[in-house]
């Protein structure tokens, strides 16, 4: 019987050793599945942020375009109405054709004809 005694000793010392290991091993892996999720979320919301900065980039360059296009738009209109006003047409047109306007120096019967010609006015 003594022997058996000393076999339970024996059994009981290593488990007694044994559960402490275990426990730290157990609470280290515990530790180390709940940072693996941490780092998951974290990855998450990293991620999540970056698409979220892209988006408001990317939005921000569209509001940049919308207004340099409206801006362009307004231009254009104020062309169109000032090219719609025969006063505002002529320099245009004189421009284009490379002609000196009625009033200035050095324009001719020639230049003369050619916009009457032009207006219509035979």
């Amino acid at each position: 019987m003594a022997e058996r005694g000393s076999k339970t000793d024996r059994k009981t010392a290593l488990r007694s050793r044994a559960r402490p290991v275990l426990r730290l091993a157990g609470r280290i892996v515990a530790v180390g599945i709940a940072l693996l999720v941490v780092g998951m979320v974290a990855v998450q919301f990293a991620r999540a942020i970056g698409e979220n900065v892209a988006a408001a980039h990317e939005l921000s360059s569209i509001r940049a375009d919308i207004a340099a296009l409206q801006k362009r738009r307004d231009e254009q209109q104020r062309e169109l109405r000032r090219l719609r006003d025969p006063q505002g047409a002529i320099p245009e047109i004189h421009d284009r054709l490379r002609l000196v306007r009625l009033n200035r120096a050095g324009a001719g019967s020639q230049d003369r004809h050619r916009l009457d010609f032009f207006f219509g006015n035979p």
